[in-house]
């Protein structure tokens, strides 16, 4: 896998650069602002984008805006952003109904098989969302959805799950359900935040999308 990298701190840049090597992948950029990042991706694009919300020159939210215009520019690329801290008016507008999209907090890239996990899981069209992004947006609801107050509570917690990224299988061994049972919870929540059948976008992506902006407030 070709991966670009765009990252302030020398120190965590180079890490994950040699991690990435070792793991045997590709990487095609290795930059430390949006700009460099953005001049990266015109001359040559990589399947995935590993991007810091907060780098030059203003360290405010240059990384995120860089991750959206990557998104709008160039939607074949896989983006994963690394924050230090939940920016949560981003988080739904990421995914803008695809999937391919990622954010982790930087903490969690200490756990580096769960941190390799969630690169090949967006660079193959997943989600990959932090559970303390997805406790930080639930945390910060103005009020109750009529559409998210429908869900059972397994059912909150399977769409949780799915919002981090995980597969059915996975959600039936966290939850200690059977899968065809994890299948039927996810049926259910596609009916209740009224994602059709027929719809031409991954189903899981619009159900997160969903649960996103209901709890975004």
């Amino acid at each position: 896998m070709r991966i670009a990298i765009a990252e302030d701190s020398t120190l965590l840049r180079e890490g994950i650069v040699q991690l990435l090597v070792a793991e045997g992948h590709e990487v095609s950029a290795s930059v430390s602002d949006a700009d460099a990042l953005l001049t990266a991706l015109a001359a040559e694009e990589p399947d995935l984008v590993i991007v810091d919300v907060r780098m030059p020159p203003d360290f405010v939210d240059e990384g995120i805006r860089a991750a959206l215009r990557i998104r709008h520019l160039h939607p074949d690329v896989a983006v994963l952003v690394l924050s230090q801290h939940v920016e949560r008016r981003y988080a739904s507008e990421l995914l803008d109904g695809r999937g391919g999209v990622g954010y982790l907090l930087k903490d969690r890239i200490s756990d580096i098989a769960g941190f390799l996990d969630a690169i090949v899981r967006v660079a193959e069209g997943g989600v990959a969302f932090d559970p303390e992004v997805i406790r930080r947006l639930i945390a910060d609801r103005s009020g109750p959805d009529p559409r998210m107050a429908e869900l059972s509570e397994r059912e909150g917690a399977v769409l949780e799950l799915i919002a981090e990224g995980h597969s059915n299988a996975a959600i039936a061994e966290r939850l200690f359900v059977s899968q065809s049972g994890v299948e039927k919870h996810i049926n259910t929540i596609f009916t209740k935040l009224g994602v059709a059948s027929g719809s031409g976008v991954n189903r899981r992506v619009l159900a997160v999308l969903a649960y996103l902006d209901q709890t975004a407030g």
